[in-house]
């Protein structure tokens, strides 16, 4: 039997803001979850993926669905080099590939403040953590700190600056107090823990990287499964350049080889 491919028209930025993309994508999972006996699929064996800012909704969303825990739960959820938290961004990854290749620091910022519509505010300042209170930064070093990241991930050399001095005007910017914006590393034990066996892959040279790396640790704090994979010849978005002949990078194949290892093995 031939089953179709069904893709959502999700609402789309800079028209639409957030959290519309996130509520959009939130009530696609939820029909679906809903009806999918209708395409053949058991409800207890869905996998939600996404890569980049996909990986970002994909944590967000399986968050939400264990805040409702009035559907089937999800079977497993796959983060590939996502974006998880902005309370921290002088994290090692962050200042070792500053430059990228592919992301860059810089974009990082540009980016999230794009997404909330608030991108003309001083965006050196964010990077240096200027928009997060210092309660806040105590509050959360328990989860999101330099000191969390394994030893061999500190070997590049990089320079932490100092701080920018904290701004009322950044913090509401960044939204840091919006709960749908709300980074899953720091979500509560009894909301994690009730996460499902997850899959992540984080690259050497990603500015993300440490978002992964702490995310995993926060995962198998709680008891969570997680399968991770670290590409150390990878940088941001490889995957994406898969099947481009040229372009395609030796490690691109083997990557999502493992992640559709890992699918099988569910």
């Amino acid at each position: 039997m031939t089953k179709s491919i069904h893709s959502c028209r999700y609402r789309l930025g800079p028209e639409h803001q957030h959290p519309a993309q996130l509520l959009d994508a939130l009530a696609t999972i939820w029909y679906f979850m809903k009806h999918s006996k209708d395409y053949g699929v058991n409800p207890n064996h869905i996998v939600l993926a996404g890569d980049s800012s996909g990986g970002t909704m994909v944590a967000w969303i399986c968050e939400e669905l264990v805040k409702t825990g009035n559907l089937p739960k999800i079977r497993a959820q796959i983060l590939i080099y996502p974006f998880l938290q902005s309370i921290d961004l002088m994290l090692p990854s962050y200042l070792q590939n500053h430059h990228g290749p592919f992301l860059t620091r810089k974009r990082v910022v540009s980016f999230c403040l794009k997404f909330i519509g608030n991108e003309h505010v001083d965006k050196e300042k964010i990077a240096r953590n200027g928009h997060v209170p210092e309660d806040m930064k105590e509050k959360f070093k328990k989860w999101i700190s330099e000191d969390l990241i394994p030893r061999e991930f500190k070997a590049r050399a990089y320079d932490r600056p100092m701080a920018a001095p904290f701004s009322k005007e950044l913090y509401e910017a960044s939204r840091l107090n919006d709960k749908t914006l709300q980074s899953p590393i720091i979500s509560e034990d009894d909301i994690v823990k009730q996460l499902p066996e997850t899959y992540i892959l984080t690259c050497e040279y990603d500015p993300l990287r440490d978002d992964g790396l702490l995310y995993k640790k926060r995962l198998e704090d709680n008891g969570v499964p997680v399968t991770w994979n670290h590409v150390k010849e990878g940088g941001h978005g490889f995957i994406t350049f898969i099947n481009s002949r040229c372009f395609e990078f030796s490690y691109t194949k083997p990557a999502i080889g493992n992640i559709v290892s890992f699918i099988k093995g569910l």
